[in-house]
């Protein structure tokens, strides 16, 4: 089986690869920037489109995409045959638990996702492709998140740790659990024309989070609680708080239940280590999916 993944430098891209070649298929993987050599894994060069004009005839028998779902929508327009018989993509669970938002910013990702599924969706089907779409909560794991990884890079730089006092449920998911997610969907089929929601596989307070964020360090740091009022006055001075400040209080949660059912995926808890902080480089995520077996399918 050859599989083709765009996204293969994001932190799920970077599981994902050594996932792929684990289960026994062949890579083809699109990037803008040259990458080094990497077992089982053809590189193709240029932006996505260039990527996919230079594969020649495909022979894809799945897509596995962290890329824009608008891309992958656009292409798929202009396409008269169906480039692979199944094409599984990331969405985020944002499509569904930033639509209350009062954020400019944060409607038009809430817009994005919802155009670029919608998309994905009719041209896939136009084509007679097998679809998927997986639904992330808050992703960690591969270092090179935008989310908590630089909350944890400043504690350490700092040496303080700020832990918001707030009960919201969060359930992060780690990049690896759907990385291997995605290969039980290519492998089986069984979440065709599913859009799965896929969190961690526990659920805990904001505050819990932090703590245990700040316990995976080695570095001594200081412990700063920031109640309700505090981060109610961070909002009200910087104007970018809002959005995430006004969901502290919520659960963006996710249900694993069809995800289970279906694909027999069971998302690990959240246990951090001081390594999960680490910059994911592909030689170190193929070194840790070559020490690990499936850990996330039952």
């Amino acid at each position: 089986m050859t599989v083709l993944v765009s996204g293969a430098t994001s932190q799920i891209g970077r599981y994902l690869l050594p996932r792929l070649v684990q289960a026994g298929m062949d890579v083809q993987a699109a990037s803008r920037r040259p990458q080094a050599e990497q077992p089982g894994v053809q590189w193709l060069g240029g932006d996505l489109y260039d990527a996919l004009d230079q594969s020649g005839p495909h022979a894809w028998q799945a897509i596995a995409s962290s890329s824009p779902m608008e891309l992958w929508a656009e292409w798929l327009s202009r396409q008269t045959v169906a480039p692979a018989p199944r094409i599984i993509v990331t969405s985020s669970m944002s499509v569904l638990t930033k639509q209350e938002s009062a954020q400019a910013d944060e409607q038009d990702v809430v817009a994005m996702l919802q155009r670029g599924e919608r998309g994905l969706i009719a041209q896939a089907e136009r084509l007679g492709m097998e679809w998927t779409i997986l639904r992330p909560t808050l992703i960690y794991g591969a270092g090179i998140d935008r989310s908590i990884s630089p909350i944890v890079a400043r504690a350490r730089r700092l040496r303080v740790f700020p832990i918001p006092m707030t009960h919201g449920m969060r359930q992060p998911v780690h990049a690896d659990d759907i990385a291997q997610t995605m290969v039980q969907a290519i492998r089986t089929g069984a979440a065709a024309g599913r859009v799965l929601e896929i969190g961690g596989g526990e659920r805990l307070p904001y505050h819990e989070m932090f703590r245990r964020m700040r316990a995976s360090l080695v570095e001594s740091t200081l412990p700063v609680p920031l109640p309700d009022l505090s981060l109610r006055m961070l909002a009200a001075v910087l104007p970018r708080a809002r959005g995430p400040v006004s969901r502290l209080q919520q659960d963006l949660i996710a249900d694993n239940s069809e995800l289970t059912a279906l694909l027999g995926v069971r998302p690990r808890p959240f246990r951090p280590d001081a390594g999960t902080w680490q910059p994911m480089t592909p030689e170190l995520a193929s070194a840790r999916v070559a020490a690990s077996p499936p850990g996330a399918v039952a």
